[in-house]
């Protein structure tokens, strides 16, 4: 990587004298004051003790994306540009799962440990958990991104407290780590305390953690990084990045007040948003351990997305993204946000959800809406209904038998499965389903769009998740040297604050 010092100042206004001398630059500022100020590399910026303890060498997380989006190549790449990388395990079978971890652990350095896989609450699939945390533990997955978890689980308690032990001086040591996506304080704080004591003597009681294990886990928090997830694609609560970190940081305070523990041992990364130098700069500044970028790797050439779905991707703007509702959690009324620029999903989905909570069925639709929604299914809704069922046996018998009785309960079912299905498409860039792909984007897409353009990072076949890493790393730390060199009272103009992607080797 260039770390030239004047080449991160080539902006610099021609009256300020900026040389370095001995590594270190010396600057004059316009009334002849001489100023000292050290190189800043972009391994330097976040907590080093976030890239100690996960063997990295940037705090900077290429995110999982769930499905397989975050595929197996796109961690080793991520691991071998020194970044964490998290495999889109949340959804995919067991099976998948286990080929995947496979396929990253034959693809990078024996004793690597920058990276994990996503483990996603999952009440829609009893069990389901349980299996994917009991894989990860056969398999010595060391770090879980954990998502969508509005409570605490049994099985993440139980993946974090099978991980500790003391070490011979009588601390305790930590195996398996958990990254706990967040965008509540009162979620964040579940991850920050300790295990409650009912789930310890749950599973203890149950043989699935010892004694021991349990005293460990009530003296240390479940999860001690914590991913403050600001306005995201996919599941979001739209949440402002500087609000929402703000709020996380007061709770870790008022968590390590109440408990004891040492509030330094909890790190606060930011995800949501990282689309340019700029977003990674201000994180940083806040006061973020870690930054972690997620919708601009799904146009990149190691994503599970289809080549049709990146393009749609690469085309985005920053306002060509909408709310629709979330497959998983249909009933409920919870929304991911997708792209909407060159689909009809986000539309036909807060349609179908209008229709599910006006308590109607099928049957008791007007025949506009019937018409409607089996062109939409490209199906007939019997055909569709059945395909459902058969699924739902398997995976949800209590619920198939619901549907069978209740009319609207059958609606939502279709639903949901029109839902996943618009994801599926988007993957294997189904031609004739364009207008129906569900592809999971926020803001940043679009703004990451708006730096490349006219640079070789524009055409999606340039797009890597290293060229990507290491263009928003680079740039954030010349963002950085500029806003120390203003900070230190020399003049700089704003076209400093400014940077172009380039082509690292």
């Amino acid at each position: 990587m260039d770390r030239s010092v004047d080449q991160i100042l080539d902006c610099v206004r021609e009256n300020v004298d900026v040389h370095v001398q001995n590594g270190v630059l010396v600057a004059k500022s316009a009334d002849a004051r001489s100023l000292s100020l050290p190189a800043i590399y972009p391994e330097w910026l976040g907590d080093a003790a976030f890239a100690q303890a996960h063997g990295a060498r940037f705090n900077y997380v290429v995110g999982e994306m769930a499905r397989g989006i975050a595929t197996p190549r796109m961690v080793i790449e991520a691991v071998r540009a020194g970044c964490v990388g998290f495999y889109g395990s949340a959804g995919l079978k067991p099976d998948t799962i286990q080929a995947g971890i496979q396929e990253i652990k034959a693809g990078i350095a024996q004793g690597q440990t920058s990276w994990g896989a996503n483990l996603i609450h999952s009440p829609q699939q009893p069990g389901y958990e349980a299996e994917v945390v009991d894989l990860f533990l056969s398999m010595g997955v060391r770090r879980v991104s954990a998502s969508a978890y509005m409570r605490l689980s049994p099985e993440v308690v139980r993946y974090t407290a099978l991980g500790l032990s003391r070490d011979g001086q009588g601390s305790i040591r930590r195996a398996n780590h958990v990254f706990a996506k967040v965008s509540r304080a009162e979620v964040a704080r579940q991850f920050m305390q300790p295990a409650p004591e009912k789930i310890l003597r749950a599973l203890v009681s149950e043989n699935r953690i010892s004694p021991e294990q349990a005293e460990l886990a009530a003296q240390v928090p479940v999860a001690l990084d914590l991913t403050a997830e600001a306005d995201s694609g996919g599941h979001t609560d739209n949440r402002a990045a500087a609000p929402l970190f703000s709020s996380l940081s007061i709770a870790r305070d008022q968590v390590a007040a109440e408990t004891g523990i040492d509030a330094n041992m909890i790190r606060i990364g930011l995800g949501g948003g990282i689309a340019t130098p700029h977003g990674v700069a201000a994180a940083f500044q806040m006061g973020a351990a870690y930054v972690l970028t997620g919708s601009i790797n799904q146009a990149a050439i190691e994503s599970g997305l289809s080549e049709p779905a990146r393009q749609l991707l690469a085309k985005a703007g920053p306002a060509d993204v909408g709310m629709a509702p979330a497959a998983d959690m249909f009933e409920q009324g919870v929304e991911v946000q997708v792209l909407k620029r060159g689909t009809l999903f986000a539309m036909r989905g807060r349609k179908l959800h209008a229709l599910y909570k006006a308590g109607l069925s099928f049957e008791t639709m007007t025949q506009k809406d019937r018409a409607w929604l089996e062109d939409v299914l490209g199906e007939p809704f019997d055909d569709v209904w059945q395909k459902t069922r058969a699924f739902m046996l398997q995976s949800n018998p209590k619920e198939a038998a619901r549907a069978e009785a209740d009319g609207n309960k059958r609606l939502a079912l279709v639903a949901r499965r029109y839902l996943f299905m618009g994801a599926q498409w988007a993957r294997e860039g189904v031609a004739d389903k364009a207008s129906d792909y569900q592809i999971w984007c926020g803001p940043a897409q679009g703004a990451f769009n708006e730096w490349v353009a006219g640079t070789f990072l524009e055409p999606i076949e340039n797009r890597t998740v290293r060229q990507i890493a290491l263009n928003l790393m680079e740039g954030a730390a010349r963002l950085t040297r500029a806003g120390q060199m203003r900070a230190a009272g020399i003049a700089v103009p704003p076209t400093a604050f400014s940077c172009t992607p380039k082509r690292f080797l």
